[in-house]
């Protein structure tokens, strides 16, 4: 019995799995608010006490870097341990493992159902395979074939620098500069990047806020869902939210051929995390694509490229399974 675990900085979900059939069916399943809570360890004795019974192992991808069994959540103040959670809880073996790294473990189980093609390309058998998720912050990972199976690996290339594609986007990144200093792709380019964009074009003068708009954003704690739905409402769109959603495409393509170019993704790119599930739309646009293959030099090697955005919400809880049980048979 195994309880895996996805854990975010808008949400975590746990799950207890019983094994390679069960993998897509858990017998218990929680979904969390992260921020409502004040460590995993709160989650954590909350669930299994709804659980009932302890699970011998347990593994959790966390949205943060993970170093010696250990990982501090990028957007929460939660530091996680692997010996300490094995020692609070009992279990046998707790495996921690970069969220990305898990969604791409669980890219390898995914069905045609679980995915929406944006580009067929030309996939080469056992080429490696790119991952870029923009949801609360951006993450980023690939799949190596070791000639027998898919390894994945993690990055963190969504904190790399972010590089404008036009005048426009070169003046916000001189406006960002003087917010944050240091200005990432995470920046302009996850949940908590989308803000960044909109107070751009706003404080600027691209675009006017709408009143209704502005008493939306003023009532929540969170302004993207506002923003991508204001974006998407075609009874009354924003003009200003629009052009928001469209930069951060833009920007999201061309950093998604970034990634691929870097690890010659010739098996193929997934998009990832919650953002790009409810924009396939645009995402099939040329906001997306131009920006994609527009590569200069090696821009026919990325013309081969398939690219698909992942439809399946549990696919880092899914990877994350499949990671632990692959490492059970590796070591019996």
């Amino acid at each position: 019995m195994l309880l895996a675990g996805d854990i975010g900085g808008t949400k975590t979900t746990l799950a207890v799995f019983t094994g390679d059939d069960g993998l897509k069916s858990p017998v218990l399943e929680r979904t969390f608010p992260s921020q409502d809570y004040l460590c995993l360890e709160d989650i954590l004795k909350e669930f299994l006490g709804e659980w009932g019974e302890r699970p011998a192992y347990a593994a959790l991808g966390v949205a943060g870097p993970v170093v010696e069994g250990r990982a501090r959540v990028t957007n929460l103040t939660w530091v996680i341990d692997a010996a300490r959670l094995k020692a609070q809880f009992a279990f046998s073996a707790v495996h921690l493992l970069n969220d990305l790294q898990a969604i791409a473990e669980g890219v390898t189980i995914l069905d045609a159902d679980d995915l929406e093609v944006l580009h067929t390309g030309k996939p080469v058998p056992t080429g490696t395979i790119a991952i870029i998720a923009p949801g609360t912050g951006l993450g980023e990972a690939f799949l190596t074939w070791n000639g027998h199976r898919y390894e994945a690996h993690p990055s963190e290339g969504g904190h790399t620098n972010f590089g404008p594609l036009d005048e426009l986007q070169l003046d916000m990144l001189r406006y960002l500069m003087r917010r944050f200093g240091h200005v990432s792709y995470e920046r302009v380019c996850s949940g908590s990047g989308l803000p960044n964009i909109y107070a751009f074009l706003k404080d600027s003068g691209y675009g006017q806020e709408p009143e209704w708009l502005a008493e939306r954003l003023a009532a929540t704690n969170d302004p993207t869902p506002v923003i991508v739905t204001a974006a998407l409402d075609e009874e009354r769109p924003c003009d200003l939210c629009r052009r928001t959603l469209e930069i951060f495409v833009s920007i999201l393509g061309s950093e998604a051929a970034n990634l691929a170019l870097k690890v010659m993704a010739t098996g193929g790119l997934y998009l990832g995390g919650g953002i790009p599930p409810r924009i396939v739309p645009l995402l099939k646009t040329e906001r997306f694509s131009r920006p994609f293959f527009n590569k200069g030099r090696l821009s026919s090697v990325l013309s081969d490229v398939p690219i698909y955005v992942i439809l399946n919400p549990r696919v880092g809880l899914l990877g994350a399974a499949r990671h632990a049980l692959q490492l059970q048979r590796e070591q019996a």
